[in-house]
């Protein structure tokens, strides 16, 4: 069954898009959406038909920032009712845990992780689809978006340190600098903010408990507010995690607040087993980093948690009957698992 998310994901698309001169119409009836399905924010619409328009969108328009032009305009509104309780959380801190708890109902497709190292916090986010697909635009504006709520709850107190892409820079990185006013990391091992952590517990001035405990209340009372595919879920931890040289079984139990053997039955009861779960991630980012020229054969082998060269080796000639240096070595070539 196809994942799927609120059209609200593409609230302002209409109007970014018609600005840039993108024929609106053809490239959403070449993902089967229409222009009445962006207009109801509720709509449920498939994530990967979500993220195609984007990607298509930018490719006709050869507009590289079309997620982030998107992210640029939007309001805080625009995350309906859980932008009152957003608004209302004591620190940034506490408007992470609330994201990540209601990301749901703000896109089921994004994966968040919250890692504090030392002085700095990182916020981490993935797109994550049912099938291997490219993601930039998807990613730009969520990072865009995370990065204008931070800025619209502290303020002056929002002092990134760095923002990181997976993917090469673009030609123009003007609107990147305006959105996130700090330095760019393109080719990086993740996506994601990293921040002071003084600013992760810096007092949000617009916080008031008693509204934060009333939209809480109010939100839990909305259809699907406790909605999630566990498998789903899983997969989403295991973006995030597998790149850090943590997604054992005993870490992604942990972060969905579970234990080892509640997880097993759980996913036995939905027919799959971990294993395969990684499998399927490691095949998925193994596309996006073999695509990337700035990573090296070793460093892709070693964010997909293989130490051993030849171990990565054997590993992507099983799924993809070819060797890593072949494969790179033919420019263009889709990957394709063997039939």
């Amino acid at each position: 069954m196809a994942t799927l998310v609120r059209a609200a994901v593409l609230t302002n698309y209409l109007e970014v898009a018609q600005h840039l001169g993108i024929n609106t119409q053809a490239e959403l009836s070449a993902v089967g959406l229409t222009r009445s399905m962006l207009q109801d924010p509720d709509q449920s619409i498939p994530v990967l038909s979500a993220v195609q328009l984007l990607e298509h969108s930018a490719a006709s328009s050869g507009c590289q920032t079309l997620g982030l032009r998107m992210a640029e305009s939007r309001q805080f509104s625009d995350l309906g009712a859980v932008a009152l309780l957003l608004t209302h959380q004591a620190t940034l801190r506490d408007v992470l845990q609330m994201t990540v708890q209601y990301r749901h109902l703000l896109n089921r497709a994004l994966a968040i992780f919250i890692e504090e190292a030392g002085e700095l916090v990182i916020i981490r986010e993935e797109v994550v689809t049912d099938t291997p697909t490219p993601c930039r635009q998807a990613t730009e504006l969520a990072l865009g978006v995370m990065a204008r709520l931070c800025a619209s709850l502290l303020g002056a107190a929002w002092r990134p340190v760095s923002v990181n892409f997976t993917h090469d820079a673009p030609q123009d990185q003007r609107i990147h600098r305006r959105v996130f006013g700090c330095d760019i990391h393109f080719g990086a091992e993740f996506n994601g903010i990293a921040c002071p952590a003084a600013a992760f517990d810096a007092p949000n001035p617009k916080a008031d408990p008693a509204m934060a405990r009333y939209a809480q209340r109010f939100i839990d009372t909305l259809p699907g507010a406790h909605e999630s595919s566990l498998v789903f879920e899983v997969r989403k931890a295991i973006y995030l995690l597998l790149p850090m040289g943590r997604a054992t079984i005993e870490q992604i139990a942990q972060a969905l607040g579970m234990n080892v053997r509640t997880l097993q039955r759980r996913l036995e009861d939905d027919g799959v087993n971990f294993s395969d779960l990684i499998n399927g991630v490691r095949r998925d980012l193994v596309q996006r980093y073999m695509n990337n020229p700035s990573y090296s054969l070793a460093r892709i082998g070693d964010l997909l948690g293989y130490s051993l060269a030849s171990s990565f080796s054997r590993w992507f000639a099983t799924q993809f009957g070819d060797t890593p240096a072949n494969w790179r070595a033919v420019h263009g070539k889709p990957l394709q698992p063997p039939q």
